[in-house]
């Protein structure tokens, strides 16, 4: 009998038991959405988890980027970033009507270099929106600094962040604004979600009455906003996930650990090191060097997805050679040849709480074929 398919995540879920608890009170308060008691609660929580002075809850990662944007009335203009993430990252800057410069990631990891980054600023640029890749930090002593110069905030794409610390405190406390994805993909997850982490109460403010319309009172719209409150079946969910998260890290931690003990001195296969502070598990990247392994990165994920393992080019393609954006001066390949590279020979394997000692042995040996 074939082995059953290993893919490149697992939601990690509560005992069904104690979200059918939270469901029946849900029912009794016929409270659904609009900051019910969920909401609030999770708000707190969260601010006390991540060490961070404001959260806003919204009902997903890229609605929190759109969000940010809107709320720091960047809707024209251009904004500063790497090419190398998901596509909600330049998409969101898209919609809020502005467009997506691409400067490209450093020599020795996946993050948006502050050296390009602040080259590619011009009077037109109105904001800076770097991405922690695989939930390691960017240098944001660097970001911040080149937005204080230049006078732009900087906004960080921190979906892959959770929990991450830089320094002595949270890396979320970096930026005038900070964007979290809870999709089910991620490390902490609410099926769906997101939110905006804010340092100031005004900004705060301000995101919580765009995320519903722009409504300030019954009989108050003073601003044009958008529908991006989360429910509370989502919120009751994370509130239950929260309570679990640090478990759901630690064995994501042993799954990083196992991986390294068993690719270690595997020749053409890079693996780069874990950061400084707490980091969160939530993705293991390797490198490939084709020359050196003796196959390509996109042979090696065919071969693993022939033997059930669904690996991911995270991230491929590029964002820069994307259709919508390829045209664009700040895509062309000569001017991005590490974010190229990366798009080219990263390959994230399987991670999630659960990946068996036995999973990862498979994974392994489907590696070194």
């Amino acid at each position: 009998m074939s082995s059953p398919p290993l893919f490149v995540t697992r939601p990690a879920l509560p005992p069904l038991a104690d979200f059918t608890a939270v469901l029946e009170k849900i029912w009794e308060s016929r409270v659904l959405t609009n900051g019910g008691p969920y909401h609030k609660q999770l708000e707190a929580d969260l601010a006390t988890y991540l060490g961070v002075p404001f959260v806003s809850l919204v009902n997903n990662g890229t609605v929190a980027l759109q969000l940010a944007l809107l709320a720091l009335d960047i809707n024209d203009g251009e904004v500063v970033t790497t090419p190398y993430s998901f596509a909600a990252t330049s998409h969101a800057i898209a919609v809020a009507g502005a467009r997506p410069v691409f400067a490209d990631i450093g020599q020795s990891h996946f993050n948006l270099d502050p050296a390009l980054a602040e080259a590619a600023i011009t009077p037109q640029t109105r904001a800076i929106m770097p991405v922690h890749c695989y939930g390691r930090a960017c240098d944001v002593e660097a970001f911040e600094a080149i937005g204080e110069r230049h006078g732009i905030p900087v906004i960080y794409d921190a979906a892959h962040a959770f929990g991450v610390t830089h320094g002595n405190g949270s890396l979320l406390n970096y930026g005038r604004l900070a964007v979290l994805s809870f999709h089910a993909t991620k490390v902490f997850n609410t099926f769906e979600g997101g939110a905006i982490i804010s340092q100031t109460a005004q900004d705060k403010a301000r995101v919580d009455l765009l995320r519903n319309f722009g409504i300030a009172s019954e009989d108050e719209i003073p601003e044009i906003g958008i529908n991006g409150k989360m429910s509370e079946i989502n919120a009751a969910l994370g509130v239950l996930q929260l309570a679990r998260v640090d478990g759901d890290i630690a064995a994501r931690a042993e799954v990083d650990r196992a991986y390294r003990e068993n690719l270690q001195g595997l020749a053409g296969l890079i693996v780069p090191e874990l950061p400084d502070g707490r980091a969160n598990y939530g993705y293991f990247p390797v490198l490939i060097d084709a020359a050196k392994f003796g196959r390509s990165r996109n042979e090696l994920y065919d071969d693993l997805k022939q033997a059930g393992i669904v690996a991911r080019k995270y991230f491929y393609p590029l964002l820069a050679n994307l259709a919508v954006y390829r045209d664009y001066e700040s895509a062309a390949q000569a001017r991005l040849p590490r974010g190229n590279a990366a798009a080219q020979n990263v390959l994230c394997l399987p991670i999630y709480p659960g990946l068996a000692p036995e999973d990862i042995a498979r994974i392994c040996a489907g590696i070194r074929g």
